[in-house]
C-alpha cells in the first residue's frame, strides 16, 4: 500500500477504514457509540506540555545522554488500582533507577507500564475448555477473566471504568511526586519492607549513603539545594491496542497544530498491529506523541524502514522508540540487520531492550514462567551487538512487580520450577520481583558482582 506520510489527509477516526488487529467484537454497537461518545468528552488523562517533555527526553537518550527505564505489569487489573500496588510500583522504579543514575553517571527517564494498560492482544479470538469455546480474555478494558458467557462477552462499560482507574492512578502518582515522595535526599521512602534482609538490598542501601553524601557535600559548598534532586518523573505508557479508547480522548491542540493522545504520554505498537497497511499504524502516524514499536524476528529491514518512513516522515528526535524482543537464543542473528535498515533511513531512533518476551517458556506442567539467566542473557547480548554496530542501546523495557512475587526463576534466591506455585500472581505474563528486578538494575549499572 502506498501511503502518504504526512498528516494532512489525518484525523483520529481514520483508522477505521482499514483493517484492525486484536479489537473486541461487541454486540451493542448502540452502548459502544455511547460510551465512546461519553469518553471523547471526558478531561484528559496526561497532558500535551507532558507528552512534549517526554519526547525531550527521549531524544536525549537517542543521543547517549539519558537512559530511558520501562517496567511495570504485563497487564494491569481493576482491582489492584490501590495505593498499596501503585506506591509499590513506583518503589521499584524509583529504586532502580536510582541505581542506574549511579552506575551510569546519566540521568535515567522512568517510564511505567501503568495507568492504562488494560488491554491485551491475544493469538486467537476464542478460548475452549471442555468443548466449549467462548470469547478470549482480552484485559480488564474488553471483558472479564472468568470462564463464562456473560463475563467473557465485551462490555463497553469496562472502556469508561478503564479510564477512571486510569484516571485515578495517574493522579495518584503525581500526588505522591508533589509531596515529595521522589525527593533524593529521602529515599527511605521508598524502602519495600519484605526485602530488609536481601543481599540487594543491603547493596541498594550501600548506593543510597553514597549518594546521600555527595548530595550534602554539594548543597553544603553551594550554599543551595539541588533543585533537581527533589522530585522524578514518572512518565505513564500503554499498547495502544484498543483504537476506540485511544481515539475518544486524542485531542487537536489548536496552539500547538498537533493531534495529541492523551489517556497516556507514550503508546506502544505490538508486533501483531504493526501492519504497514493497519489501523493502528494509521492511528499512530497521525499523532504528537513519542511511541514505541516492538520489533522481534518477524521483522523484515523492509518493515521496519517502511514502519519509520510511515511514523516518522521528518526524523524528529524523540518521536520513535524501538523495542526489540529476539530473546537470548536469536538476538545475535537477528539485530545486527535490523539496527543496519534503521542506519539507513537517516532517523533518529531509541533503542531499548525488551529481555522479557522472547524468553517465555513453559514448565512441564504448563506454567508460563521466563528464566532470570535467559533475561540476562539477552539484555547482554544486545548491549554487545549495538556496541559492535556502532549503535547505542539507550534503555531497557521490564515487566516487573515490587510484590514478593514467584513467577520468574532464577535470580538472587535461585528461584525453581517448584517455587512458582508459592507466589504466582499474574494472571497473563510472568514478571520479575523486586530482588530479581533490582539485580537487573545492578547489571546495567555495571555493579554486579
Amino acid at each position: 500500500m502506498t501511503r502518504n506520510p504526512g498528516r494532512t489527509d489525518w484525523h483520529p477516526a481514520s483508522w477505521q477504514s482499514m483493517s484492525a488487529a486484536q479489537q473486541p467484537s461487541y454486540p451493542d454497537r448502540a452502548a459502544l457509540d455511547r460510551v465512546v461518545s461519553e469518553l471523547s468528552r471526558l478531561p484528559p488523562i496526561v497532558t500535551s506540555w507532558e507528552v512534549d517533555a517526554l519526547k525531550d527526553e527521549i531524544a536525549k537518550a537517542q543521543r547517549g545522554e539519558a537512559f530511558l527505564l520501562q517496567g511495570g505489569d504485563c497487564a494491569e487489573n481493576f482491582d489492584e488500582c490501590t495505593s498499596e500496588n501503585i506506591v509499590a510500583k513506583l518503589k521499584i522504579l524509583l529504586q532502580m533507577s536510582l541505581v542506574i543514575l549511579y552506575g551510569l553517571k546519566k540521568p535515567v527517564v522512568r517510564v511505567g507500564r501503568m495507568a492504562g494498560q488494560y488491554a491485551k492482544p491475544r493469538s486467537a479470538d476464542t478460548e475452549t475448555r471442555d468443548g466449549r469455546s467462548l470469547p478470549s480474555f482480552r484485559g480488564d478494558l474488553v471483558n472479564r477473566s472468568p470462564f463464562t458467557v456473560e463475563d467473557r462477552t465485551p462490555d463497553p462499560a469496562l472502556i469508561l471504568r478503564g479510564y477512571e482507574r486510569a484516571a485515578l492512578t495517574l493522579n495518584f502518582v503525581r500526588s505522591l511526586i508533589d509531596g515529595g515522595f521522589a525527593d533524593l535526599h529521602h529515599p527511605e521512602y521508598w524502602d519495600l519492607d519484605w526485602v530488609g534482609h536481601s543481599p540487594m538490598a543491603d547493596e541498594y542501601h550501600s548506593i543510597v549513603r553514597s549518594i546521600s553524601e555527595s548530595l550534602d557535600f554539594l548543597e553544603t559548598v553551594s550554599g543551595a539545594p539541588v533543585h533537581k534532586t527533589r522530585r522524578a518523573d514518572i512518565y505513564a505508557a500503554h499498547e495502544g491496542l484498543h483504537l476506540l479508547y485511544e481515539q475518544a480522548q486524542t485531542r487537536y491542540l489548536g496552539r500547538r497544530e498537533h493531534w495529541y493522545n492523551l489517556t497516556t504520554h507514550f503508546p506502544w505498537i505490538g508486533m501483531r498491529t504493526a501492519a504497514i497497511d493497519g489501523a493502528h499504524v494509521e492511528y499512530f502516524r497521525g499523532i504528537e506523541n513519542p511511541m514505541g514499536i516492538k520489533i522481534g524476528a518477524g521483522m523484515t529491514r523492509e518493515w521496519i524502514q517502511d514502519l519509520i518512513r510511515v511514523l516518522n516522515p521528518n526524523n524528529e528526535p524523540g518521536r520513535l522508540t524501538l523495542i526489540h524482543r529476539f530473546g537470548a537464543k536469536s538476538i545475535d542473528e537477528h539485530l545486527p540487520a535490523l539496527i543496519q535498515a534503521v542506519r539507513e533511513t537517516g532517523s533518529p531512533v531509541l533503542w531499548v531492550c525488551d529481555p522479557m518476551h522472547g524468553n517465555t517458556e513453559s514448565t512441564a506442567d504448563g506454567t508460563k514462567t521466563r528464566r532470570f539467566d535467559n533475561i540476562v542473557a539477552e539484555l547482554e547480548a544486545a548491549f554487545r551487538v549495538h556496541k559492535a554496530m556502532g549503535s547505542h542501546l539507550g534503555g531497557v523495557h521490564l515487566e516487573l512487580t515490587g510484590e514478593n512475587v514467584t513467577e520468574c526463576t532464577g535470580g538472587a534466591r535461585g528461584l525453581t520450577d517448584g517455587d512458582l506455585a508459592r507466589a504466582y500472581k499474574s494472571t497473563v505474563d510472568p514478571r520479575l520481583n523486586y530482588e530479581q528486578a533490582m539485580e537487573i538494575a545492578m547489571r546495567i549499572a555495571g555493579l554486579h558482582k
